[in-house]
């Protein structure tokens, strides 16, 4: 396998990670070192890289591979799945000087990325793997279903990860929703950095990890099950003589167009004049759709 780069974490609130916290959101604590990733090669080499590059001995960074060589809890699990990736942060002096002594020159796994499906592995998913093998990563703080930036806020100021006591916070978090694509297709996950020039001494009290309420929630909920979405789908098989993924864009707008020319009075009527946002409803009827009908993505 050959060096593959991480995905860039791109900022919360820009296009490419429009309505990522609707859904089902993990919540990481950001560490402040620099990236780097490790696989095996042929004959069950152990590779590394930086952000950027595939790393050497001779072309090392800040001792990352060298260090690695010496795991032997990193080995083993590489006889175990030579499939997989690991992306994490190699905490060596950055910018954040916070950190607490134990903390430093360690490897912090962030994400595992497997080769055979070519997707990132669930948080749930990956992480007893790394427990079964003692290696270090980066814990989710909450699961939260349908956030707001205010939510994500105080998990931002409740991000004390590896921090010495009374030194602050973290330098941010990042938002992960595994069944999220953007508007172009891809799996984005999104940060927000903290804005170190203001005072981070006051507590902000526990994090709120209760599903936020959203009317366009409550719709979806109601009135999109899989008979709903099986009759569309079925729809389209008939007409275009079986199905082929190439027809999920018409199979998303097709329910969502639905839902609102056919049961929209139904909605006024029984939810009181409900303020919708329609944005809203569209994105969370696809991930309703999703849940469903998983096989046809």
């Amino acid at each position: 396998m050959n060096f593959k780069k991480y995905m860039h974490l791109e900022r919360f609130g820009n296009d490419e990670v429009e309505g990522i916290e609707l859904g089902l959101c993990y919540i990481f604590p950001k560490i402040d070192g620099t990236n780097a990733s490790l696989w095996s090669g042929i004959g069950g080499l152990l590779m590394a890289g930086s952000r950027t590059r595939e790393l050497t001995l001779e072309d090392d960074n800040a001792g990352f591979l060298a260090t690695m060589e010496k795991n032997e809890n990193i080995k083993m699990f590489f006889l175990e799945h030579s499939e997989l990736r690991l992306y994490g942060e190699w905490l060596v002096p950055h910018s954040l000087k916070t950190y607490k002594d134990e903390a430093w020159r360690k490897f912090y796994v962030f994400d595992v990325y497997s080769d055979l499906t070519d997707k990132y592995l669930n948080y749930s998913d990956y992480q007893p793997l790394l427990e079964e093998f003692g290696i270090d990563y980066i814990p989710a703080m909450s699961i939260i279903r349908n956030s707001t930036y205010d939510n994500l806020l105080i998990e931002l100021q409740n991000n004390k990860f590896l921090i010495r006591d009374g030194a602050g916070v973290g330098e941010g978090i990042v938002v992960k929703n595994y069944d999220y694509q953007n508007k172009f297709g891809r799996l984005c996950f999104a940060k927000i950095v903290t804005n170190f020039k203001e005072k981070h001494q006051k507590e902000m009290g526990p994090t709120d990890k209760k599903f936020r309420n959203l009317i366009e929630q409550e719709i979806v909920d109601k009135f999109i099950d899989s008979f709903f979405v099986g009759k569309v789908y079925s729809k389209i098989v008939n007409e275009m003589e079986g199905w082929n993924s190439k027809y999920i864009p018409r199979l998303l707008n097709t329910v969502y167009h639905d839902l609102v020319s056919e049961e929209i009075w139904d909605i006024v009527k029984k939810m009181k004049n409900p303020t919708i946002n329609f944005k809203t409803l569209l994105n969370l009827t696809i991930l309703k759709i999703k849940e469903l009908r998983p096989e046809l993505f």
